[in-house]
Order: C-alpha cells, then sequence, then structure tokens
C-alpha cells in the first residue's frame, strides 16, 4: 500500500514540474487576412567618380588626395605610380585608388653635416650614409636632392620618438652642411653658427615637405632628439624658435606658460628636491612621455643627463649642460601642456 501511495506521489511531483507549455492543449484561432511583408526599396547612392590618372609619356601620376584628411590618410601621389608588370597580365587601375593608405613620411629629421661643402656631397652620396636632401652653404639658391622620398634614406640610424622606432623607415632626412662643434679647454662644446641664407633654405624645403605630407609639429625634429645618446646635430646654433616663429615649422612652447610655471618653481626650493630619486623619476617619465627613450632609473646617469642636453639644444639653447634646472622643468612642463600625446 505505501509502495502504491509513493509512486503516485512521485508521478504528481514530475506531472507538477513538467513545462506547463508541453501539456498545454493547442487552442484553435480563426485565420486572419494574412499581411505581406512590405518590400523596402534599397536606393543606391551612386559612387563618386574618382579623379583621372594623369599619363605623361607613359608615366602615370595621381595628384588628388580623395580620403580623409583628418585622420592623415592620403591617396596623393608624389611622383610616378610604381605598378608591377607580371608577364602576360596586364594590371589595371579601374579601382585606383583605394582610400585605405597614408603616406610613408611621417617624420621630417634634421641634421648637420659636419664636413664642408665638397666632403659632404662625397660623403653623403658615395658612402654608406645618405639623406634625401642636403642644405649647401655655397650662397646659391640650390638644394641638392639625393634619395627619393618615397625610398628610404640612411640618415637616422639606430632612432626612437615616441612609439615609433629605426625612423629611417618612415622619415625624410634634411642635412644641412655645418662644421658641427669644436670642445674647449672645459670641455664644453662650442657650435659653428648656421649662415641665414641657409635657414631660408631649410625653412622652405622643410615647409613644402611638412605641408605635402601633413607632418605634425611633434614630427618636425633633430637628430639629437631621435637618437640623444649618440647625437647632437643640428645643435644648440640652429634656430628652431625662428623657424616656429616665422614659418611655423617645429614646437615651441608659449613664454606665458613657462613664466608660470617656473614661478611655481622658484617660488619654492627647487634645489632641496632636485635629488630626490622620486623628482629624477618624474623628470624621466616626463621626457620619456614628450617622446624621449630612455630608462626610469630615479637617477640622474648619463642617460638622462644627455637626453635633457639634446632637449636643451632643441628648446633651451642657450645653456645646454645636462642639468634639469628650474628653466629647462619649466619649459618641458610647457611643452608637455602645449603637446600632449594622443
Amino acid at each position: 500500500m505505501r509502495k502504491t501511495l509513493y509512486i503516485i506521489g512521485l508521478s504528481a511531483f514530475v506531472f507538477s514540474c513538467t513545462p506547463q507549455q508541453n501539456v498545454k492543449k493547442s487552442s484553435y484561432k480563426p485565420k486572419g487576412p494574412v499581411s505581406q511583408p512590405k518590400t523596402v526599396v534599397k536606393t543606391q547612392t551612386p559612387e563618386k567618380p574618382k579623379p583621372q590618372i594623369t599619363n605623361d609619356h607613359g608615366v602615370e601620376f595621381f595628384t588628388t588626395n580623395i580620403s580623409d584628411a583628418a585622420k592623415n590618410d592620403n591617396t596623393v601621389s608624389y611622383g610616378s605610380i610604381v605598378s608591377a608588370k607580371p608577364a602576360g597580365y596586364k594590371v589595371v587601375k579601374t579601382y585606383f585608388p583605394a582610400i585605405a593608405q597614408n603616406f610613408r613620411q611621417k617624420y621630417l629629421i634634421l641634421h648637420y653635416t659636419a664636413l664642408p661643402d665638397d666632403k659632404s656631397i662625397t660623403v653623403l652620396t658615395q658612402q654608406a650614409v645618405s639623406a634625401h636632401y642636403l642644405v649647401n652653404n655655397t650662397g646659391d639658391n640650390e638644394i641638392y636632392q639625393l634619395v627619393d622620398e618615397n625610398k628610404r634614406s640612411y640618415h637616422a640610424g639606430v632612432s626612437s620618438w615616441r612609439n615609433d622606432k629605426n625612423l629611417n623607415d618612415t622619415s625624410i632626412g634634411i642635412e644641412i652642411v655645418n662644421a658641427g662643434y669644436t670642445s674647449d679647454a672645459t670641455g664644453k662644446k662650442i657650435f659653428a653658427p648656421f649662415n641665414d641664407d641657409q635657414i631660408k633654405k631649410v625653412a622652405a624645403l622643410a615647409k613644402d615637405i611638412i605641408t605635402r605630407y601633413q607632418i605634425p609639429a611633434t614630427n618636425v625634429l633633430a637628430h639629437s632628439d631621435i637618437a640623444p645618446t649618440r647625437k647632437q646635430d643640428p645643435g644648440p646654433s640652429f634656430p628652431w624658435k625662428k623657424l616656429y616663429d616665422q614659418y611655423q615649422i617645429g614646437m615651441w612652447y608659449d613664454e606665458a606658460s613657462k613664466q608660470n610655471y617656473y614661478d611655481l618653481a622658484t617660488s619654492t626650493d627647487f634645489t632641496v628636491k632636485y635629488n630626490d630619486p622620486t623628482f629624477i623619476f618624474s623628470v624621466q617619465t616626463q621626457l620619456q612621455k614628450f617622446g624621449y627613450t630612455l630608462d626610469l632609473s630615479g637617477k640622474w646617469d648619463d642617460t638622462t643627463k644627455k637626453t635633457i642636453e639634446a632637449f636643451q639644444y632643441h628648446f633651451r639653447p642657450q645653456n645646454y649642460d645636462g642639468i634639469m634646472d628650474a628653466e629647462t622643468w619649466s619649459i618641458l612642463q610647457a611643452l608637455s601642456l602645449k603637446y600632449p600625446v594622443k
């Protein structure tokens, strides 16, 4: 009897746990008129005709940008279009150009040769070093092109800036004939001045390159910026501020911002915290974030001093002793505020 009651109870439990949709009887619903889904007619936006490729004596050129300039995408071709010629087949440009592309040329790097004109030409054309352009010091209106802009020249060497390395791959190099530097009795580097006519050439050339390739101010750099532990060129005699003021080329700080930071630094005892590892680490971090490559050691090591020296060549040329004094610190703050890393 108990066994029978147990089986009945179990059956009731199973039935109560069964999903109700499985046991409901289907109810009759009268059929109404069936509405047919409306057909959506898609109107195709006609594709804008692409600008034509120019053909000059069998050489093709495309000099119109149809991409998004705000994203630094560029379909413009400076120079002829280089195309494959597969045997037995024809390469056509029916769908040329795709809009998803940009320039290889992201940086403009400035150098000095530390050689006179004739030797500069020989070295840059006959040895394992080169640049796209050489600005002479002979007083004429000529600028020598040595390498096609679409090809790599060997000017930057081991180099880096922000997240990019090996800048030969992504830069155009300009060499400027200049004697470089000599060292005085105390070991201080004394840099040769640049000729005013040379600077006008450099400015015109740089402005043209920057405009065509949309190179941002943060990517117009000295060789010493991208290789601070081994290079000094173009040195503190190069007039970066003049190029910024007169030609809107490259970076420079706002004087009012720099002065505010300087007042802040001098209102406290700046020298007290100078050797504090926390302060040193903070300076190294800011230099690294701004673009320079160095280790965060928390010490005024040789690499950090040379990096500060390179920074001073570019932005504080009156004193390039490699010491992070209040003025150099203030300039770094003002530049970091004006040119934040995106």
